[in-house]
């Protein structure tokens, strides 16, 4: 992930010049991998912290763990369907390496569901959610391996193959994908995947995307900021 992607930047005074935003190849990508790793990152310690007559938390935890699995799955298909084939054509050097990266998102999408049959388990009761932790820290491991695989190996072979100005890999696109797909909505989406960006970064991400979702972003990020309060205990979105 670049880290100007995801940072939230430090207050400024009143005659700093706010620094030119530089576009992200591949954004959508890159903040799926970002908010999964973010969330995956949190999700242990508050199991840890679930307290046994907490039914609210439990249910917003397990809630947001079925959000999280959706978006995962959606992702997935998203490179298998479109990304995998478009490799194999015009990169054939790429075959092994995608095969493999196909064959794990098989073996990943086993072991998040067998993570939601944990998940369950300790949402309904906090005092096993402790080893149920630890196994969301050994996916979260598993799963690290294979996005920097992603990252290092294929995106910049991508950025050889696709012109500038092309869609594949933008937040645009994947907002597009997951509405033909189904999936999670467009409100919950993005405000996920932008939860902690810096405003400008937020700005021009926004500009990819269409003029309904960029004029609604403002309550979608409202709304959502009062859920991650209260899920995470945390600061809202760019704040």
């Amino acid at each position: 992930m670049q880290p100007h992607l995801l940072v939230v930047p430090a207050a400024r005074g009143s005659h700093e010049v706010v620094p030119a935003v530089r576009p992200v190849r591949f954004a959508g990508l890159r903040l799926v991998h970002a908010a999964l790793r973010r969330d995956l990152a949190r999700l242990p310690t508050a199991l840890r912290l679930l307290q046994p007559d907490d039914e609210v938390g439990a249910a917003a935890l397990q809630r947001h763990w079925d959000f999280l699995t959706a978006m995962l799955t959606c992702h997935h298909e998203q490179e298998d369907v479109r990304l995998w084939p478009m490799l194999r054509r015009f990169a054939p050097e790429l075959r092994l390496l995608v095969n493999w990266l196909e064959d794990d998102h098989h073996n990943l999408d086993h072991s998040f569901t067998r993570t939601t049959t944990l998940m369950r388990v300790a949402t309904r009761d906090p005092a096993s959610a402790w080893p149920v932790a630890y196994a969301v820290e050994e996916l979260a491991a598993r799963l690290e391996t294979h996005l920097r695989i992603e990252e290092e190996q294929v995106l910049p072979e991508m950025a050889k193959l696709l012109p500038t100005h092309s869609r594949v890999g933008t937040l645009g696109e994947l907002l597009d994908l997951l509405r033909m797909a189904d999936g999670p909505g467009t409100p919950d989406a993005l405000a996920w995947l932008l939860e902690g960006v810096a405003p400008e970064q937020i700005e021009a991400l926004l500009a990819e995307c269409d003029d309904l979702t960029a004029r609604q972003w403002p309550h979608w990020q409202a709304v959502y900021a009062r859920c991650v309060a209260e899920l995470w205990g945390t600061s809202p979105v760019g704040e």
